[in-house]
């Protein structure tokens, strides 16, 4: 029996406010991750009905970032209006919230070679089905485009249309999938083996925040294997220096919401490696104060040593066969192994207001002068070795080298040492300031200092300045981006952007808070 078009704007509406209006968190819903597929990648779970504190924040943000009242009022407001444009009109009061429940879900399992998600399931709770089987069938008959009757294990679905999609009421649950085969996957994974049941699922999961807007589960190294490539070997190096695993790794993050600022916690389960428990904060404070962004890593040192140990292993392809990188070097004067072992925190600045202006340098503390040591031998083991463009440093009591070529730009790449300090720097100024800032510095800063007290007691360990870092993106990006532009208003409202790290016994943890301007 062929029937015409599901109102599909209207129900993707639907999901879009199950995730942009959600809120609760802290559990999952064994429920909405029962529809989705063993080893989903993605799993987005929270609350449709806000109320109390939570929906006060909500409007709170709403108000500041888009000037509205209500949020959800919006998002219906923008439900309605899609319809309408699409030719079927709908009443959310009448039609839809009579029967919308509190809990809402998103899935999916595989990405495609855009990388873009694909088999998605959206799952939506009922508070009741039969009102919402009348729904589906009131908006079947009045849409455009045909749609087909379907039925799979006793569940009843409609499927077609312009995209192919299929859509049923499943017991409680009113279910949107891509295309019947995700459909029946769902209801596979409902009547059998599912994402909730699986440990590694629970696991994470367990780790979701209370109080939060949405919390997001994350295979992370199954994502990594399915986009491929280089992506997956950058992440895995990115990971690792966090101490994760990141073939084992799983995430969850949840978003948080508050009157004056919106925060992501994440909670990163590894597989071998400790995650870092170090204290970048002072030296980041110590950078010059003029930075609009600076990062920090703590316990630097290991994680420098873990990565050349890696690099000696595999050598270099064309110049150096596999373990004789350190040797080759010792022999020279060079110590890596010291080196590494001397080294305790570092971080990375960025300041300027234009692609002319830009610039920066990494910061590293050392405890003994062996650092110093080894970019003093560096420097003389390449410039006895006749490399191009190297050219002896010595300035304010910092001493080091130089590189230049064409390849690198206007300015040269900078490795000074001071006390117990290193900086590597593109220019001469960012490398000294980054040894010894004698102006204001990032801790005497307006905006440091809220995003410090953002952090509470958790260590800062990365900072934007929201104005400053928004007016550099302004002189870099061209007016074809229009997305970035359209985002330009909301992004004004952001004062800074604070990051701050920990552990919680397996599992390394970290906060992103975004402050919003009164």
């Amino acid at each position: 029996m062929t029937r015409t078009r599901l109102a599909l704007p209207v129900l993707a509406a639907l999901a879009a406010l199950a995730i942009a209006g959600c809120g609760g968190g802290g559990e999952s819903s064994s429920d909405l991750a029962g529809f989705a597929a063993p080893g989903s990648l993605v799993f987005v779970e929270g609350k449709l009905r806000p109320s109390g504190e939570l929906k006060s924040n909500v409007d709170s943000l709403a108000g500041k970032v888009a000037g509205v009242d209500s949020l959800g009022e919006l998002v219906v407001e923008k439900l309605e209006e899609s319809a309408r444009e699409d030719g079927e009109p709908v009443d959310f009061a009448t039609e839809v919230e009579p029967w919308l429940g509190e809990d809402g879900a998103l899935s999916f399992k595989t990405v495609d070679a855009e990388n873009d998600p694909t088999e998605l399931v959206m799952a939506i709770a009922t508070t009741d089905a039969t009102a919402t089987q009348e729904f589906v069938d009131k908006q079947a008959e009045g849409g455009k485009q045909p749609y087909e009757e379907g039925s799979y294990k006793g569940v009843e679905f409609e499927v077609g249309g312009a995209e192919d999609q299929a859509v049923g009421v499943v017991d409680d649950f009113l279910v949107i999938a891509e295309g019947e085969r995700v459909f029946k996957a769902a209801v596979d994974a409902w009547q059998g083996e599912s994402l909730a049941d699986e440990a590694r699922f629970q696991d994470a999961i367990s780790a979701a925040s209370d109080g939060s807007l949405a919390d997001v589960y994350l295979d992370l190294g199954a994502l990594a294997k399915a986009s491929e490539g280089e992506f997956e070997q950058q992440a895995g190096q990115f990971f690792k220096s966090a101490g994760v695993d990141l073939e084992e790794a799983t995430a969850v993050a949840s978003v948080i919401p508050k009157s004056d600022q919106v925060e992501v916690a994440l909670s990163s389960r590894s597989g071998t490696e400790p995650p870092p428990s170090g204290d970048a904060s002072k030296l980041i404070g110590s950078l010059p104060g003029d930075a609009f962004a600076a990062v920090g890593f703590a316990e630097f040192g290991d994680r420098l040593e873990e990565s050349l140990d890696d690099l000696d292993k595999e050598g270099i392809p064309g110049q150096v066969p596999p373990n004789q990188l350190k040797s080759t070097l010792q022999a020279m004067g060079v110590d890596l192994d010291k080196l590494a072992s001397s080294l305790e925190e570092g971080a990375i600045f960025a300041r300027g207001r234009s692609r002319d202006s830009l610039e920066g340098a990494m910061v590293l503390t050392s405890d003994s002068k062996e650092a110093a040591k080894t970019v003093a031998n560096l420097g003389v083991l390449l410039r006895n070795t006749g490399t191009p463009g190297v050219t002896a440093v010595t300035s304010n009591g910092a001493s080091g080298f130089s590189i230049r070529s064409d390849e690198l730009g206007e300015k040269p790449i900078v490795v000074v040492a001071k006390g117990e300090r290193v900086a590597v720097g593109y220019g001469l100024t960012p490398a000294l300031d980054g040894l010894a800032f004698e102006g204001e510095t990032l801790s005497d800063r307006a905006s440091y200092k809220s995003a410090v007290s953002a952090l509470g007691d958790t260590a800062i360990s990365g900072f934007a300045d929201g104005p400053a870092a928004l007016g550099l993106a302004e002189a870099l990006v061209p007016r074809s981006k229009e997305g970035f532009w359209e985002a330009v208003p909301y992004l004004k409202k952001i004062e800074f952007v604070a990051i701050g790290s920990g552990s919680d016994g397996d599992a390394a943890t970290a906060r992103l808070i975004a402050g919003l301007k009164g």
